[in-house]
């Protein structure tokens, strides 16, 4: 590289300590491509040779970096960026593209309330659906549609969806209700055997706003249907009015469980050894009301 303190790239009466500094820094080869860039008189920019030589390292930080979890930046997940003003340089931090990318998935996530339920569950996507099993193509068929044609002030039925244990029955919903929620649709995904416990506990705190929660959202996947102790309590106080409001209300539910309509009716008829066929029937005859029914049997994915 040649000399540049011998050329006139300034004007005679520049600070030299500044000019030494700048043409030290354009030494570096990657650095001096990276200024040429910038449309502004090697005059003005010796003023920024620091601020540009941060901007410069962050860049090529972001350049290499592979995820979040990767980050050499000052302020993590964020890049010192520069940009002209007139003929001058002001410099901002904006986030990275993996930053953008986290902070878009925070902001989904928020329409979508998931209680106790795994990671991947929460980070459900159609693209991510498995297709090499025959059995699941109905069902995806169907939700792609409902994902297209959904609209919150329709009454539109949900999926009471049922099948073997592990077969992807609660992903598939998941990955719809998270499809949605980019449309800024709200929804709750609950897994009904410890929602159940939960609100028993909750009685003295927070009882009343849970309850109503779930009771009055767009969307709602009640989650394990027939998985949990079956009590009077959580049959026909919780569960039968939380079906009722949706089904007077128009409000899409949507169910998944290992058991059909008439096993569910079977286990929802049992309540500490006794018999109550006709209140579980009541029951059933709301969850038939909000739903269509689909079966998969397919391949074990917990494995």
């Amino acid at each position: 590289m040649k000399d540049l303190s011998k050329t006139k790239l300034f004007n005679n009466n520049v600070d030299n300590s500044l000019k030494k500094e700048y043409i030290k820094a354009l030494k570096n080869v990657d650095f001096e491509n990276y200024v040429r860039t910038i449309h502004l008189s090697h005059d003005v920019l010796m003023k920024y040779t620091s601020r540009l030589e941060e901007c410069f390292n962050e860049n090529m930080n972001c350049s290499n970096c592979k995820g979040l979890d990767y980050c050499k930046n000052e302020i993590f997940g964020f890049c010192l960026k520069e940009e002209v003003d007139n003929d001058k340089l002001r410099f901002e931090y904006k986030s990275c593209k993996y930053k953008i990318k986290e902070m878009k998935s925070n902001k989904l996530n928020e329409n979508v309330y998931y209680f106790d339920l795994p990671k991947d569950i929460k980070n459900a996507r159609m693209k991510d659906i498995y297709l090499d099993d025959a059995s699941r193509k109905d069902v995806i068929t169907w939700l792609s549609k409902f994902i297209k044609e959904y609209d919150v002030n329709k009454k539109i039925k949900g999926l009471y969806l049922n099948g073997n244990f592990g077969c992807g029955k609660t992903y598939l919903i998941a990955a719809a209700f998270n499809e949605l929620s980019k449309k800024n649709i709200k929804s709750a995904i609950i897994y009904w055997p410890e929602f159940l416990r939960s609100l028993k506990e909750s009685f003295d705190d927070d009882f009343k706003d849970k309850f109503n929660y779930i009771k009055k959202i767009p969307l709602l996947l009640i989650d394990d249907i027939g998985a949990e102790n079956v009590t009077v309590w959580g049959r026909d106080e919780i569960l039968g009015t939380i079906l009722q409001y949706r089904m007077e209300e128009g409000l899409t539910t949507f169910f998944t469980s290992n058991l059909t309509y008439d096993e569910l009716e079977s286990a929802l008829s049992l309540t500490k050894g006794k018999v109550d066929s006709l209140k579980a029937t009541r029951i059933i005859e709301r969850i038939k009301n909000l739903t269509i029914n689909k079966c998969i049997i397919g391949e074990n994915r917990r494995k």
